[in-house]
């Protein structure tokens, strides 16, 4: 049986080339066939174009986590596993180094691989009436923030229509667990595990001491409100997609009905990647 195997890649990664000219020689004999994204498509002429998520069995990410953060947005649900291949410095969420792959490859066509769900969440903006307007995926985070103007946001935020707060700050992050080790850790708040799934809100520089991150159940409907705003309000997904908020319009996140899910391997655990990559623990592996 043929196993359809998507790729989506940056094309500022050195290394790309030789990654793709890989896929390309030993897909087929692991009984692969490759569509790749039209952006890197000039690296496999002949080979198909990426255009569907549910033609896929698998999808690989070549790049860096923002490579994976797109690829779990393509997927819109799908429930392909994702192996992320980190072609760069940080590569926090990806399943292996650029160095690892050839043999990362093998064990992931021999099944000897791990397939770790990550809660996803959804964004919608919604009208004074409840029309429902633009809606946003994301797998690390949605931001409310400001745009040009030299000024605090002030909001409230609603729980299943119960007021959790209002305040005035720089702006808000709703993140999930994956997201908790990115812009929410930069705002202070908590690492959470990320199988462990959650609601993370953390407000950007409140101005207030009384106010810190809140960490709220899966099922919480959250409603964001933006009160006294200036001219525009953007909502963005993963640092990487967004909208504006308009006046009168509330922001409605919650938990997405389908998780992303991300290949890992053994030995590449969640704290590995903390202590190995963002120096969790402040001192260096010493004691090994």
């Amino acid at each position: 049986m043929t196993t359809r195997l998507g790729v989506i890649g940056h094309d500022g990664y050195d290394g790309l080339a030789e990654i793709i000219a890989l896929l390309v020689r030993d897909a087929p004999g692991y009984g692969y066939t490759l569509a790749f994204e039209e952006d890197i498509a000039s690296y496999a002429p002949g080979h198909p174009r990426l255009t569907r998520p549910d033609d896929l069995d698998a999808l690989i990410a070549l790049g860096g986590d923002g490579t994976l953060l797109r690829a779990g947005r393509f997927l819109s649900g799908s429930q392909a596993p994702i192996l992320g291949v980190n072609l760069g410095k940080l590569g926090f969420l990806t399943s292996c180094s650029h160095d690892e792959f050839p043999e990362s490859f093998a064990a992931f066509a021999r099944g000897e691989y791990a397939v770790q769900p990550r809660m996803a969440i959804d964004a919608t903006t919604r009208t004074e009436g409840g029309a429902v307007g633009v809606r946003l995926r994301a797998l690390n985070d949605v931001v409310v923030h400001k745009g040009g103007f030299a000024r605090v946001l002030r909001m409230r935020v609603f729980a299943n229509d119960e007021l959790v707060s209002a305040f005035a700050a720089d702006g808000l992050v709703v993140a999930t667990p994956t997201g908790s080790t990115a812009y929410s850790l930069s705002a202070s708040g908590p690492i959470v595990f990320p199988t462990f799934d959650s609601l993370i809100v953390t407000p950007v520089a409140p101005h207030t001491l009384a106010l810190r991150p809140t960490i709220l159940p899966p099922d919480a409907v959250l409603r964001i409100e933006v009160e006294d705003a200036p001219e525009e309000v953007l909502v963005t997904a993963d640092g990487q997609v967004g909208t504006s908020l308009a006046g009168g319009q509330s922001l409605i996140v919650r938990r997405s009905a389908d998780p992303v899910r991300l290949v890992r391997f053994p030995g590449n655990s969640f704290f590995t990647r903390l202590r190995r990559k963002l120096s969790w623990g402040g001192l260096a592996e010493r004691d090994r």
